[in-house]
């Protein structure tokens, strides 16, 4: 009996199951996606999904539930290779082309979209969801080009409408959410901006254009350091970005230039300061925050250089760009007070007191309000020809110099009209010095208070004239032979 031979070798056994256990397998793990997907508990759909992918990764209709799992889960970029792979696998998987049209209509490739719905309509030319779609696609593309043209002719708000209508299809675009965000800024809607931009940097921080957005937005609103920071940091991630690489430079250029104008002016370099702000206002027209505060530097230096028309010009610009700019107000009110423009000044200062009730401001509009009173008076400096300072003696020699001027007698030769304009101006004359000359008078006067408690309509012009030059018979006027030529002399 032949011997057996213990040594032989022995088929080892395989840990590796039959293809048909594998397959069963991955049919129970996509039941359960199933059910989970069907709960609307995506996260666990996509675990079993991706089980079940392991399984079988032959499987087209696997990928195609883990993508419309990822749809579900706004991750459309991973459920848009799923389902590119998903037809990869089976080209006549009208699901899966139909998910990959979805996913690149979500993205905000609409050619691609409808690429993707026409060939569903092939494989099935009544599919509902196709041709719904596909006209979906279509109004993207019209949505684009509107929005482009938009943007070319400066029609910020238009390239906003059509970014939202287009956004309705394209939720998880990015190159339209940035083109709403940057449209947004240069309307000066600055918070919604910064808002849409955040929402990209929380989800992808390199991303280039969300930083110069961001930096755009801090940039018009005049923190022109911090924004050049987000404007270098998006040309370090995209070095070949020319909307940041010209913001920059703006920033740069603008930021230079005002401080240049800012630091002729401590030095009292007025004509300088003035000329570096005309050119910091050249740099960029579409910087409203900024461009107004130089508008108002500029005004302030003109009226240091007493070019107050100018000035007033400046400060109405800066408040034009900026209706709140508290500040321009102000400068314009001074400015006005200046010019003896009340209403305008009492007009601003009430617009001031309105927006900030602080006791300087209301200070400031009761002065005005004073002003505008007295201005509504006759001036009797004005009349007098004296500032409002004169000394006692000033008034005096002011008074003697005008009482001979416009004396009655003095034009006893001219005509009716002459002779009463002449005699109004006398009577103005002696009003004044009666007021000027006395020193309660002139501080009621002075303060805005009404004079007519003081008898000023019963004064007699003449009386004043005869008590300031001796009384009576100590003098008269004469002419030699030149007309016009007249001689005061004393008796």
């Amino acid at each position: 009996m032949a011997a057996v031979d213990c040594d032989m070798p022995v088929e080892p056994e395989s840990n590796i199951p039959p293809q048909e256990d594998l397959e069963r397998e991955a049919e129970i793990f996509k039941e359960k996606g199933n059910a989970f997907y069907i709960k609307k508990e995506y996260s666990e759909a996509f675990n079993y999904y991706t089980k079940a992918i392991d399984a079988c990764p032959k499987n087209a209709s696997y990928y195609g539930n883990r993508a419309a799992t990822l749809m579900m889960l706004s991750r459309f970029r991973e459920a848009l290779e799923d389902s590119q792979q998903a037809v990869r696998l089976d080209d006549c998987f009208t699901k899966g082309h139909l998910r990959e049209g979805k996913c690149h209509l979500s993205l905000g490739n609409a050619m691609a979209a409808s690429r993707c719905f026409q060939k569903v309509l092939e494989l099935d030319p009544t599919n509902t969801q196709a041709l719904q779609e596909h006209k979906n696609a279509a109004a993207l593309l019209e949505f684009e080009k509107m929005a482009e043209y938009g943007f070319e002719k400066r029609d910020f708000r238009k390239v906003v409408f059509c970014m939202d209508r287009a956004l309705e299809f394209a939720s998880a675009c990015h190159k339209f959410k940035i083109l709403k965000a940057e449209c947004l800024a240069l309307l000066g809607r600055y918070h919604e901006a910064q808002s849409v931009a955040s929402d990209i940097l929380r989800m992808d921080s390199t991303n280039a254009d969300a930083l110069y957005v961001r930096g755009l937005c801090l940039y018009y609103e005049d923190c022109i350091e911090k924004a050049v920071q987000f404007f270098v940091q998006a040309l370090r991630m995209a070095p070949d970005h020319e909307k940041a690489r010209l913001a920059c430079r703006n920033a740069k250029a603008l930021k230079a230039k005002k401080e240049e104008g800012n630091n002729a002016f401590k030095d009292r370099d007025y004509d300088a300061a003035y000329q570096l702000y005309t050119e910091a206002l050249t740099i960029d027209p579409n910087n409203i925050k900024t461009n107004a505060k130089l508008y108002c530097n500029r005004a302030t230096a003109g009226a240091k250089l007493n070019k107050r028309e100018q000035a007033i010009e400046d400060c109405s610009s800066a408040i034009k760009l900026d209706e709140s700019y508290i500040k321009a107000y102000l400068r314009r009110a001074q400015c006005y007070m200046d010019l003896e423009q009340y209403e305008e000044a009492v007009r601003d200062y009430e617009k001031v007191y309105h927006t900030e009730k602080t006791k300087e401001h209301k200070t400031l509009l009761k002065n005005a309000q004073l002003e505008l009173k007295k201005s509504k008076r006759k001036d009797y400096y004005k009349v007098l020809g004296v500032g409002k300072d004169a000394t006692e003696d000033e008034i005096k020699k002011a008074y003697r110099k005008r009482a001979l001027m416009h004396h009655p007698d003095r034009h006893s030769g001219a005509s009716a009209e002459v002779q009463k304009e002449e005699e109004k101006k006398f009577k103005e004359v002696g009003e004044a010095f009666t007021v000027l000359s006395d020193p309660k008078k002139k501080s009621r006067y002075d303060s805005g208070q009404d004079l007519d408690d003081d008898g000023m309509g019963d004064f007699d012009a003449n009386n004043i004239f005869k008590a300031f030059f001796g009384g009576p018979g100590n003098f008269s006027f004469e002419t030699n032979s030149a007309p016009g030529n007249f001689f005061f002399q004393f008796g």
